[in-house]
């Protein structure tokens, strides 16, 4: 149940959990999918802050998604946390890149909208 497939010169792996008859040696494609998401967005908002000139240390995103009990087991709704290490005064900047790429840049969720809701959230670590 490992596949492996190349996109240009990279090679990505996918597996299932053993429970599913699969090794567990890469991520399942759903969660493939959900981190190619939070890397779309990622970009963007990371890309927008910079024109803003607005400093952070760290930042990440978690993604999660609530998934149907039948088959085809697909997304019915994703929640994105974005968290950043950053000055609370940036908050405002910050919720604004992140509002531009889910409604403007970020083609991933503009597919992903099309077929369940993403909700999302932001946490200034201090």
């Amino acid at each position: 149940m490992t596949f492996e497939t190349n996109i240009d010169q990279h090679t990505v792996k996918f597996d299932t959990f053993t429970e599913f008859g699969g090794n567990d040696l890469a991520a399942s494609p759903k969660k493939v999918f959900l981190t190619t998401l939070a890397g779309c967005t990622g970009m963007d908002v990371v890309s927008i802050l910079q024109k803003m000139k607005v400093d952070f240390s760290s930042f990440s995103i978690t993604a999660k998604a609530e998934i149907s009990e039948e088959h085809p087991k697909v997304f019915t709704e994703i929640t994105l946390t974005y968290q950043f290490q950053s000055d609370i005064d940036n908050l405002d900047k910050i919720k604004k890149a992140i509002q531009l790429s889910q409604n403007k840049y970020c083609g991933i969720s503009a597919m992903l909208k099309k077929v369940c809701p993403i909700y999302y959230s932001v946490e200034i670590l201090s």
